[in-house]
């Protein structure tokens, strides 16, 4: 019996190597425009290489920092809109690590597709490398998998992976804060990359807006703001720790929110005291929670509710530490002081 089937490739199964090799090539510019004096090989090798200045540091600790961007890719997914996306990605991992007072030195992405289109890689890359620059990283790799089966044709998704080094003496760890200090919050941009879920449900579920609902409250579409890039905090912070500026401890506040992230900087004995009203909550905010009925308590346990980033300074550093980072362009204010407590945090 003669058998009449075409030999299998891995084109028709699926998987486009010469695509992948054109997204490479589309990727390469953006991918070097972040190179750092430490970076010692162009992107197509096995691993990164980078050489670490081991004379710039007493007592060098690497800090490594690894996240994702969650389901707000469903959002760009809706929007075909995937230059942004990259940016959030590189701050969740990049604003992890800078807690620690670690400057960023390399970042490295992994990209899932359920179909490679070269172009779409690309314009993904670009955003990573967009964050990476903001944050003063370079993108020494990544890898891209094509994966049909397990992902559908428009889907994707992104994880990264960033490495920083600090001075062993000057790692921040929270042991020296005490009642008395004060809490300083940076501004978010909204709702950076947390509580996706819960705000899709309400915006596109229960409220039936589409990404391209213009509501007014918003200044924008839900999409627009659905989309707003997470805020990378390195250019404000790095040059206040490089400085010496003695900051207690730092918060980076994601899933969890203040509720949750917060404490984990606490010593024992020590609570923080929050002042609601001494920031102004991000519009977005209020309109998840009237649409889904989501309660106070949940949505502060879910939510940044405007605050991207947590600073503990002594009483008698707080007034310049705010002046400095408002110079540097960051939105700050003081919202808090630490108390006697049992670790958890107080809202007035």
């Amino acid at each position: 019996m003669q058998d009449n089937r075409q030999p299998l490739t891995y084109a028709a199964a699926g998987v486009d190597i010469a695509a992948g090799n054109r997204a490479v090539e589309l990727m390469k510019q953006a991918v070097r425009s972040t190179f750092t004096p430490g970076v010692l090989a162009d992107i197509g090798g096995f691993g990164g290489l980078f050489a670490l200045e081991l004379g710039q540091y007493r007592q060098p600790v690497l800090v490594a920092g690894t996240d994702g961007v969650g389901t707000k890719l469903k959002v760009a997914m809706l929007m075909d809109r995937h230059d942004t996306v990259g940016i959030d990605l590189v701050a969740m991992c990049v604003n992890d690590i800078l807690v620690q007072g670690a400057r960023p030195l390399f970042f490295l992405d992994y990209l899932a597709v359920g179909q490679l289109v070269p172009e779409k890689v690309a314009t993904i890359v670009a955003g990573i490398a967009a964050g990476c620059r903001q944050a003063g990283c370079a993108l020494i790799g990544g890898e891209t998998a094509e994966m049909p089966g397990f992902y559908g044709p428009e889907e994707y998704d992104l994880a990264g992976f960033a490495v920083g080094v600090v001075d062993k003496e000057r790692i921040i760890d929270g042991r020296d804060i005490q009642p008395g200090d004060v809490v300083i919050g940076l501004a978010s941009s909204g709702l950076h990359s947390n509580g996706y879920s819960l705000a899709r449900r309400a915006l596109l579920e229960v409220a039936g807006y589409g990404v391209d609902s213009y509501l007014p409250e918003l200044g924008c579409t839900v999409g627009e703001e659905l989309l707003k890039p997470t805020v990378i905090y390195v250019p404000a912070l790095l040059p206040l720790l490089e400085d010496g500026v003695p900051i207690k401890g730092l918060a980076h506040i994601t899933g969890g929110g203040l509720v949750e992230n917060v404490p984990r900087i606490l010593p024992p004995g020590t609570a923080v005291r929050l002042q609601s009203a001494s920031w102004p909550v991000p519009p977005v905010f209020d309109l998840i929670a009237r649409i889904g009925r989501v309660e106070q308590t949940e949505m502060r346990r879910t939510f940044n509710m405007g605050i991207g980033m947590v600073l503990v300074v002594d009483a008698g550093q707080a007034d310049d530490v705010l002046s400095r980072l408002i110079q540097s362009g960051v939105r700050a204010a003081w919202i808090g002081q630490i108390v006697p407590g049992d670790g958890t945090v107080i809202f007035d």
